[in-house]
């Protein structure tokens, strides 16, 4: 897909998303009873910039675990503030798919693409220079919709976890990011 549609982004998925309110069980729970790991772990608090929710400057806080399952990144997240789309899509107390993400290779198109279609933007945010977007796609597919900046470091970054699950033989199924 892609430009060829008129859309912006490469829409090839590359990562599935859950919110959860347990971080490490929710982790060992994918380790013990799916094989999947192992999962990187790290907290961000007071690291993201320019945060908006819903058009407003926001906090963001929460925990992240990332692994790869096959050819699709699993990222667990934990969050740390009640604002936020995760718990729009997630309420506290519950398990869930939050979100499908993509690649941007022009963020600025992307995101007028996904607000023109009528999903509107929930949370958006930059982590080192990396702006990311969550959009209202539940109507669509019941759950969010993510664009993130492609940007070789980050690349990097989720191509160290995946060749840590090739042949990966459970020891240290959780380390720190």
């Amino acid at each position: 897909m892609g430009s060829s549609m008129g859309k912006p982004t490469d829409r090839t998925v590359f990562q599935n998303a859950w919110v959860v309110d347990d971080l490490e069980a929710a982790c060992m729970k994918w380790v013990n009873e799916l094989g999947v790991g192992p999962f990187f772990i790290t907290e961000y608090k007071e690291a993201f910039t320019d945060v908006r929710y819903r058009g407003q400057p926001a906090a963001l806080n929460m925990r992240v675990a990332l692994a790869q399952a096959g050819p699709v990144q699993i990222e667990l997240i934990q969050p740390l503030v009640d604002q936020c789309a995760y718990r729009d899509g997630v309420p506290a107390g519950t398990v869930g798919l939050h979100h499908l993400c993509v690649w941007s290779h022009d963020f600025a198109a992307d995101t007028a693409c996904f607000e023109s279609l009528g999903y509107p933007t929930v949370n958006s945010a930059c982590l080192g220079g990396v702006s990311f977007a969550y959009f209202d796609t539940r109507p669509l597919m019941g759950c969010m919709f993510e664009i993130v900046e492609k940007n070789e470091g980050v690349v990097e970054v989720f191509a160290g976890i995946a060749a840590a699950a090739e042949g990966w033989d459970g020891s240290e199924p959780l380390r720190t990011f």
